[in-house]
């Protein structure tokens, strides 16, 4: 097919999805930036990718590849060499005669097109791909798939691991792990299992909360990876019969990433848990973390109160410490003397105290707390309280003028307080002490590369009715590239607010049951979990599935 050289931009203009205007802004942008101006108008919004591809689908005959569903040949890979695909993003499909097809993110880049010509001695047919499917391809057929086969051709035929085959950075289980993370942190990976099994060796991606099975590996290689992975994270690799936690900090696609390393052994071998943290990213501003306008007026007057304890509640990864740093980050002025103790120290924050929790000598929670508090601290953060020790000093502090957050492993924010009282901590006290308590989950959000809008069921508009909401239409994902066929991408937080007014601390004083503290908290206008959740359905941010699947369920 030859291709007729027509401009991106002009297409876009004649398409009506920009503007002459949106055009011209955007090129003088790509004049100081240099980047390519499919990507430019991606960034800056103007375009989603999905916009993108259907344009030149449909204007210029260009076909449009789902490699989810796309089988390619690893002898087909081998024609384009994995520099010149990733330096393209750019993955060859199939062969006829002199012709190759080829995925490309953006098959208008007539160098590429030309490069890879004389380079395969083919003459190359353009295919459209998203980006992250062409990621996720070039990452699964090129780096992990070479690596692996050097690895079954020069395996030893002896149980022993030389030093060499795991501390060499051109040995193949060095570059089999160092790909395998590689890939897990450009697919947004959130934790990366390695599971031994009785014949093979899984590894496992967590993204948005979800586990699926990434790749199978043979047997055999289960003790150089677990090897490998010990020596980065400077474990005892040697020590294999009990638990063993390490940290590994590296480099990855120039971005600085931080890994929390878990060994536990099973029946099968050691099985390794990685917990990614992007520390690119950094910490989000409070705005950026879900919360509607009601209950960030409520957050931020909590946390700007002078003393007093606010908890933050939820289970497992429901994103508790992100919002907790956030507000330490609101509160991190010059004048605020800022102590935290953690278990582990997940984000480092610059003019912040942090503390890591050691309980083989002795510094656990309640021990490092005391300590804290003769350090004339203005605001102290206790990573999660776990007893009535911690419960009881925290609650103390914060009668003596600290300020002090928290977590607390609590289904929603009103079982707190019957949580403390459990732990033995007297009603007075916590009447006097507690300011409020945010509750939260994290959902999924629709993926906005194929988000569509439809009618909602009968059952959904039965159960957004009995919370009093009503709408005519909602959205969820087809599903695409960019989602990897799930319809969801990046999560989002949704709260529930309670702010501790005098009404409240004379019903905790009065050990008032659970029913009667959150009557009392929704008549002062709290925002339960799940309305909080269905807003976020009727804005088109997440799906009414994701929202019950994690509110109603617990």
């Amino acid at each position: 097919m030859a291709l007729v050289r027509k401009r991106l931009g002009d297409l876009l203009v004649e398409s009506g999805i920009i503007s002459e205007d949106q055009l011209q802004e955007a090129l003088k942008e790509q004049s100081k930036t240099k980047q390519k101006l499919g990507d430019l108008l991606i960034t800056q919004g103007y375009i989603t990718e999905q916009q993108l591809i259907e344009v030149l689908e449909f204007q210029l005959g260009i076909p449009h590849v789902s490699l989810f569903k796309y089988q390619i040949d690893p002898e087909i890979t081998k024609i384009i060499p994995e520099s010149m695909a990733r330096r393209y993003q750019a993955i060859p499909l199939h062969k006829e005669g002199g012709k190759l097809m080829v995925a490309m993110a953006d098959p208008l880049d007539y160098f590429a097109i030309e490069e890879m010509r004389m380079s395969t001695g083919f003459r190359i047919e353009p295919a459209i791909s998203s980006r992250d499917e062409l990621q996720r391809a070039i990452a699964r057929h090129y780096g992990l798939q070479d690596s692996m086969s050097q690895m079954m051709t020069d395996m030893p035929t002896t149980d022993d691991i030389k030093e060499t085959e795991i501390t060499d950075e051109d040995s193949p289980i060095v570059r089999l792990v160092n790909q395998m993370i590689q890939q897990a942190v450009q697919l947004r990976v959130s934790d990366i299992h390695v599971d031994p099994g009785e014949a093979n060796l899984v590894i496992r991606y967590r993204i948005d909360g979800h586990l699926r099975n990434e790749r199978v590996i043979p047997k055999q290689m289960q003790g150089f990876i677990t090897a490998r992975l010990k020596i980065m994270a400077k474990l005892n690799i040697a020590e294999r019969r009990l638990p063993q936690d390490g940290r590994i900090k590296m480099m990855v696609d120039h971005k600085h990433v931080d890994i929390r390393v878990s060994s536990l052994p099973t029946i099968h071998g050691e099985k390794i848990v990685l917990r990614i943290l992007d520390l690119s990213t950094g910490v989000k501003p409070i705005d950026q973390l879900g919360f509607n306008r009601h209950n960030i007026d409520e957050f931020k007057g909590m946390i700007e109160q002078p003393y007093g304890i606010i908890l933050i509640t939820g289970p497992t990864g429901s994103g508790k410490t992100t919002t907790l740093y956030s507000a330490l980050n609101h509160l991190n002025q010059e004048n605020a003397n800022i102590i935290t103790i953690e278990d582990p120290v997940e984000y480092q924050l610059e003019g912040i105290n942090q503390v890591h929790v050691n309980s083989t000598i002795g510094l656990t929670f309640a021990a490092g707390l005391r300590s804290i508090l003769r350090q004339d601290p203005n605001i102290v953060m206790v990573g999660e309280i776990r007893d009535a020790e911690t419960a009881e000093i925290a609650i103390r502090a914060s009668l003596t003028g600290h300020m002090v957050l928290s977590t607390l492993h609590t289904n929603d924010s009103v079982s707190t307080i019957t949580r403390f009282r459990d732990m033995g901590v007297e009603p007075y006290l916590i009447a006097s002490s507690l300011i409020g308590v945010v509750a939260q989950r994290l959902v999924r959000r629709i993926c906005n590369e194929c988000k569509t809008a439809y009618s909602p069921t009968e059952q959904e508009i039965i159960f957004m009715q009995n919370r009093g909401i009503e709408a005519d239409k909602l959205h969820k994902g087809a599903g695409c590239g960019a989602c990897n066929r799930t319809g969801y991408r990046g999560r989002v937080a949704i709260h529930e607010v309670l702010v501790v007014n005098d009404r409240m601390r004379q019903l905790i004083s009065d050990t008032a049951s659970v029913h009667d503290l959150r009557q009392a908290a929704m008549e002062q206008g709290m925002i339960q979990l799940l309305d909080d959740g269905i807003d976020k359905v009727t804005k088109g941010i997440t799906t009414l599935q994701e929202v019950i699947r994690e509110t109603v369920a617990h």
